[in-house]
C-alpha cells in the first residue's frame, strides 16, 4: 500500500472518531463553503456586469446626444458665419461666437478627455479647423474669395466631425462587444458553478456514511442481541456518542449472557429433578390403574385414572419446558449447516409416527427440491411442535398436508390440518405464552401453552416468520405458514 493511501486511511479513520456533533458542523462547513464561495464569485461577476453595462449604455447616450449637438451646433455656426460675412452684421457674429463657446464646452468636456487616443487627436483637428474660421471671422482678416474659403473650411470641418461620428460609434460598438464578451464569461462562470453541485452532494454523502457507518454496525450488533447471541463482545470504536452507547450494550450483553446462563441452568436442573421423581409416580400410577397389585374399587379406579392424566400432562410440560430451554440457551443455536428440507420433515414425520398410526392419519407431501442454511435442532423442534399441534387438533381417519417452496431465497412450509379450525380471536393469542385454545374433540389431556410460543421465538432466532390461516366453517382446517431465510435450490 502506498504511503499516500495510508495516510488517506489514516484521515478517515480520524474522522470517524470525531463527534457526531463534529462531524456535522465539519460536514455542513465543507457542504456550503464551496456553495457560498461559487455564490460570492458569481455575485461580484455580476455586479461587474451590470457596472460595465451601466457605463456602456451611458456612454451610448452621451456620445449620440453629443454627436447630434455638434452636428446642429455646426449648422448653426455655419449660417452665422455666412450671413455674418455676406451681410456685414456684427450681431450674427455675436451668434456665431456664442454657438461656438457652447461647441468648445461640448468638445473640451466630453470628446478631449475620452481614455481614446485617435477620438482625442480627432477632436484637436476638429478645434484647430475652428480656429482657422475663426481667425477668417477676424475683422482684421480680408480674402478675396473670402466666403468660398469660410464654406471650404466648414466643408473640412462637417468631415472631421463625420470622422468624429465615426470613432464615437467605434467605441461604442466595441464597448457592446467588450458587455457581450462579459456576459459570455459570466453565463460560462454561472454553468461551471452548477457543477460545484454534484461536488457539494458527494461531500454530503461521504458524511452521511461516515455518520451512518458506525450506527449501521452498531444495528448489527443490536440485532444480534435480539437473536439472542449474548457471547460475542460487542467491539466498535467510532465517534465518543456511539463509544458510550456501545460500552452501555456491552455491559448489558454481559449481564444478560450471564443470566441467560442462569436461566437455562435452572431450567436443565429443575427439569432433570422433576423427571426422577416423575417416573418413578408414573410406574406406580401405571400399576395402580392396570390392578397389577390388586384389584380397585370404582373410586380408587377413578383417582388412579386422574393421577395418571396428571402425571401425563406433566410429562409433557417438563418436556415442553426442556424445548423452552432450548429458546433460552442461545450458546447451543449459534451453528449453521445445510439442511436438506425434505430429510428433516420426513424425520420429524418419523418421530411423531406412532401418534399418526393411533388417530390414522394420513400425511400428504409436496416437497420442492430446497435446502436452507439453519440451525438444524432449532428446525426440528419448530417442525415437531408444528406437527404435533395439527396431530393433536386432526379427526381420527383424516389427512394433514405439508407443501415446501422456493420464494425467491426464503423457505416456505405449509402446514394444513382439517380439524375445527381457529377463530380471529384465537389467532390473535395463539402466540403466547401458555395461552391454550379450544381442546380438540377426545383429548383429555391439555397442552403446556408453550409450544406454539417455543416456534414464534425460535423462528424469531433466525429471522424467519409464521402466520396462521384458519376457517371455522365447513371444510374446517388451519393452516401455519413458515418463512425461513437463506434457503436455495439443489437443482442450482
Amino acid at each position: 500500500m502506498s504511503q499516500s493511501t495510508f495516510l488517506t486511511i489514516k484521515k478517515i479513520i480520524s474522522l470517524e472518531t470525531l463527534s457526531i456533533k463534529k462531524l456535522t458542523l465539519l460536514g455542513f462547513s465543507l457542504v456550503a463553503l464551496p456553495l457560498v464561495i461559487a455564490l460570492v464569485y458569481s455575485a461580484t461577476q455580476i455586479n461587474q456586469l451590470a457596472n460595465q453595462s451601466e457605463d456602456a449604455i451611458f456612454n451610448t447616450a452621451e456620445v449620440t446626444e453629443t454627436n447630434k449637438l455638434l452636428s446642429e451646433l455646426l449648422v448653426k455656426m455655419e449660417r452665422y458665419a455666412s450671413q455674418s460675412i455676406v451681410l456685414k452684421n456684427d450681431e450674427l457674429s455675436d451668434n456665431y461666437f456664442a454657438e461656438e463657446e457652447i461647441l468648445l464646452h461640448l468638445i473640451n468636456t466630453r470628446l478631449i478627455n475620452q481614455n481614446d487616443t485617435e477620438l482625442r487627436e480627432i477632436s484637436k483637428k476638429f478645434l484647430n479647423e475652428i480656429e482657422k474660421i475663426n481667425r477668417l471671422l477676424s475683422p482684421n482678416y480680408q480674402q478675396i474669395v473670402y466666403l468660398v474659403e469660410l464654406q471650404d473650411h466648414f466643408k473640412l470641418l462637417a468631415k472631421t466631425n463625420q470622422r468624429i461620428n465615426q470613432r464615437s460609434n467605434a467605441l461604442i460598438y466595441n464597448q457592446a462587444r467588450e458587455v457581450k464578451t462579459s456576459a459570455r464569461i459570466v453565463r460560462q462562470t454561472m454553468l461551471n458553478s452548477l457543477l460545484i453541485i454534484p461536488i457539494t452532494i458527494l461531500i454530503a454523502v461521504f458524511f452521511i456514511i461516515i455518520i451512518t457507518k458506525p450506527l449501521k454496525k452498531l444495528i448489527s450488533q443490536i440485532q444480534q442481541l435480539e437473536q439472542g447471541n449474548f457471547e460475542h463482545k460487542i467491539n466498535l470504536k467510532s465517534s465518543p456518542e456511539v463509544n458510550e452507547i456501545v460500552e452501555a450494550l456491552e455491559v448489558m450483553r454481559t449481564r444478560l449472557h450471564a443470566l441467560e446462563l442462569q436461566k437455562s441452568s435452572f431450567i436443565r436442573h429443575i427439569s432433570h429433578e422433576l423427571k426422577t421423581p416423575l417416573a418413578a409416580i408414573r410406574e406406580g400410577t401405571e400399576l395402580l390403574y392396570d390392578n397389577s397389585v390388586g384389584e380397585l374399587n370404582p373410586d380408587q379406579q377413578e383417582i388412579s385414572d386422574i393421577i395418571r392424566t396428571s402425571v401425563s400432562r406433566l410429562q409433557r410440560l417438563i418436556e415442553d419446558l426442556l424445548d423452552f430451554n432450548i429458546v433460552l440457551d442461545s450458546t447451543s443455536l449459534q451453528d449453521s449447516e445445510k439442511i436438506i428440507v425434505t430429510h428433516l420433515i420426513n424425520k420429524v414425520i418419523n418421530e411423531r409416527k406412532l401418534d399418526i398410526k393411533r388417530k390414522n392419519i394420513q400425511i400428504q407431501t409436496t416437497f420442492g427440491n430446497v435446502a436452507v442454511y439453519s440451525n438444524a435442532k432449532q428446525l426440528n423442534v419448530i417442525l415437531d411442535n408444528i406437527l404435533s399441534n395439527a396431530i393433536k387438533y386432526s379427526p381420527e381417519n383424516n389427512i394433514i398436508s405439508i407443501v415446501t417452496a422456493l420464494q425467491k431465497d426464503h423457505l416456505i412450509i405449509s402446514l394444513s390440518d382439517h380439524g375445527m379450525g381457529l377463530s380471529e380471536q384465537v389467532i390473535s393469542k395463539v402466540f403466547d405464552a401458555f395461552y391454550q385454545g379450544p381442546a380438540p374433540v377426545d383429548n383429555e389431556i391439555k397442552g403446556s401453552g408453550l409450544g406454539l410460543t417455543i416456534v414464534k421465538e425460535l423462528l424469531m432466532r433466525i429471522n424467519g416468520d409464521i402466520s396462521v390461516s384458519s376457517n371455522t366453517k365447513q371444510p374446517s382446517g388451519t393452516t401455519f405458514t413458515l418463512k425461513i431465510p437463506r434457503a436455495f435450490s439443489l437443482e442450482n
